[in-house]
């Protein structure tokens, strides 16, 4: 009988379709429209893994309710059709949430009932028992996750646990500090790990430095093992972990290109996604896993949703995966010759 490969990320986030309400002039919203687009933080960390790997190495779960868009169908099978687990609900909508957009300020709300998911969902499919596992959810949430993952026999992966924006405040703090002894990488923003911190200090490398030393005082993974990853936009991301100590990585579109970031909606999502396929690319390095995560966050910043995957055929019968026109190995090349000076990609 043959063995069925192990996906090597699954994610537990949710697939919405996202609306848009601009409570301003909408010509301050350069590039963006008013039509429904895909969302939710784990189709973005998805495509963020996809520009690395292929789709029989990736999974997610997409609930298609009674008014699933043919253009959005369409839009999903073209980055892959072995990635998506589709359940149909002929009974109910599509999960559904609208975005408020009011100057730079963003609101978000469920426009219809959530369908969550758990690690149980993922039993007896072709998701099953990944190497690696991601979730966005609040820590008293993430503890249940973790407890139904330590009741599965044989499966202990790799967890990337992002705590969802509303959920990161101090009174969460106990129940995060609960759960982090089993997180392999916690990654909150900067502003989220801040609040969750009650650091009340502007936004800087020198306070997202101390955050990230707290956390891993705090306890994340077990026996040492555990990383804290920080996103901090335009500043980059800050990785910190008990052995190697931390490091900053810059971001592709970073300081002085802000011309190129159109919106940020999803760029932590699909940095966390790069981030997980860098970790199998890059033999578990977690700093240079993370440059694959930042040239992951920059394809997705360049418009309002998800970016354009094409390909090129060469005469060979080689083909190459080109995002938004371009290839993510060119990028990769790029960051790390100018964070490290290397040649190597």
């Amino acid at each position: 009988m043959t063995s069925v490969q192990r996906r090597h990320l699954v994610t537990l986030g949710m697939f919405i379709i996202d609306e848009f309400t601009f409570l301003d002039d909408i010509k301050n919203h350069a590039g963006r429209t008013a039509d429904p687009q895909i969302g939710g933080g784990g189709t973005y960390a998805t495509i963020g893994a996809r520009m690395w790997l292929s789709p029989n190495q990736l999974g997610m779960i997409v609930d298609r309710g009674n008014d699933f868009p043919p253009d959005i169908q369409e839009k999903l099978d073209s980055y892959g059709q072995d990635m998506w687990l589709y359940r149909d609900h002929e009974s109910r909508g599509t999960t559904r949430a609208r975005n408020i957009y009011k100057g730079e300020e963003r609101g978000f709300e469920y426009l219809t009932p959530r369908i969550r998911l758990t690690p149980k969902d993922l039993q007896n499919t072709k998701l099953d028992r990944p190497s690696l596992i991601h979730f966005i959810c609040s820590p008293t949430r993430a503890g249940a996750i973790i407890s139904e993952v330590d009741a599965i026999q044989g499966w202990k992966p790799i967890t990337v646990y992002e705590p969802i924006p509303d959920r990161c405040i101090p009174e969460e703090l106990p129940a995060l500090i609960s759960v982090l002894p089993s997180i392999s990488i916690l990654s909150p923003n900067a502003d989220e790990a801040l609040s969750l911190l009650s650091i009340t200090e502007p936004v800087s490398k020198a306070v997202v430095e101390e955050a990230a030393s707290r956390f891993l005082e705090l306890g994340v993974g077990e026996e040492g093992s555990g990383s804290v990853v920080i996103r901090s936009g335009h500043l980059g991301a800050y990785i910190a972990t008990r052995k190697r100590g931390g490091k900053w990585i810059d971001a592709y579109w970073g300081v002085g290109n802000t011309d190129k970031v159109i919106d940020v909606t999803g760029a932590g999502n699909s940095f966390l996604g790069g981030l997980a396929a860098g970790l199998l690319l890059a033999q578990d390095d977690i700093y240079r896993a993370a440059m694959y995560g930042s040239v992951s966050a920059s394809y997705i910043i360049e418009q309002q949703g998800l970016p354009n995957l094409t390909r090129q055929y060469s005469e060979n019968g080689g083909v190459t995966e080109l995002w938004n026109g371009d290839s993510p190995t060119r990028r990769l090349g790029e960051l790390e010759r100018k964070i490290t000076g290397t040649n190597n990609s």
